[in-house]
């Protein structure tokens, strides 16, 4: 079976609907949503019904989780540099998130769960257990044994770090299946993974990144000036 893991959305249903047509040339049987529907971009409500509307299983992300679990920004983003991100997304981004889902939405998103397996595959967000503690893309083969070892899956896929990659180890391959939206790693392209077995792909969509800027400068978003898209 071909699952595709779509991570990483953050709000930008631009984006999130270049990948969906793109899936159509992808062959994968299954969609699975690898959590953080919502933390910026213009559209989270949107995000999650379209999602809802095709049924895509997943997990939470540590953005969809700061809705419910805000005293976990102030213990995650301590340094004393992250101070403004802290302080916006605890009174605005949080704030303005809950207005624009409302609570139906929240429910939701409460109910998915940290992890999702079958039998070859298992789909986390960041850590098995956490969503905000995960590898980084560099991470040596021991970390991402550590880290993921004790799932019993031939393939483990996450999202978070924005930075896709593939790495094959003795038992198991570890892939990051890169972000829909707000991409780290110098592509602005939307990026996903397919997985067939212990095959992973990493593929690449191109989509309107100008009309997801425009959308975004007309908001409230207090990070917009600094948004990495390009």
């Amino acid at each position: 079976m071909r699952i595709a893991v779509v991570s990483d959305i953050h709000g930008n249903l631009t984006a999130l609907e270049a990948v969906i047509a793109d899936l159509q040339t992808a062959g994968a049987d299954l969609v699975v949503q690898g959590g953080d529907l919502v933390g910026g971009g213009s559209r989270p409500a949107e995000v999650i019904d379209r999602v809802r509307e095709l049924n895509w299983p997943g997990v939470y992300g540590n953005a969809d989780e700061m809705l419910w679990m805000p005293h976990r920004v102030t213990e995650m983003l301590q340094a004393p540099h992250l101070q403004r991100v802290r302080d916006l997304l605890l009174t605005h981004t949080i704030p303005a998130t809950l207005r624009a889902i409302g609570e139906e939405r929240l429910a939701w998103l409460r109910s998915l769960p940290i992890r999702w397996s079958t039998g070859d595959l298992t789909v986390v967000h960041a850590g098995p257990d956490d969503a905000y503690r995960s590898p980084f893309a560099n991470a040596s083969d021991d970390e991402l044994e550590r880290a993921y070892g004790s799932l019993a899956s031939r393939s483990v896929v996450y999202g978070h770090i924005h930075q896709p990659y593939v790495r094959r180890l003795s038992r198991f391959t570890v892939a990051n299946s890169g972000s829909v939206s707000l991409s780290y790693d110098g592509d602005p392209r939307a990026a996903y993974a397919v997985v067939d077995g212990d095959e992973v792909e990493i593929r690449r969509v191109q989509y309107d990144i100008e009309e997801e800027i425009a959308r975004l400068s007309e908001s409230d978003d207090p990070f917009k000036e600094s948004n990495p898209l390009p």
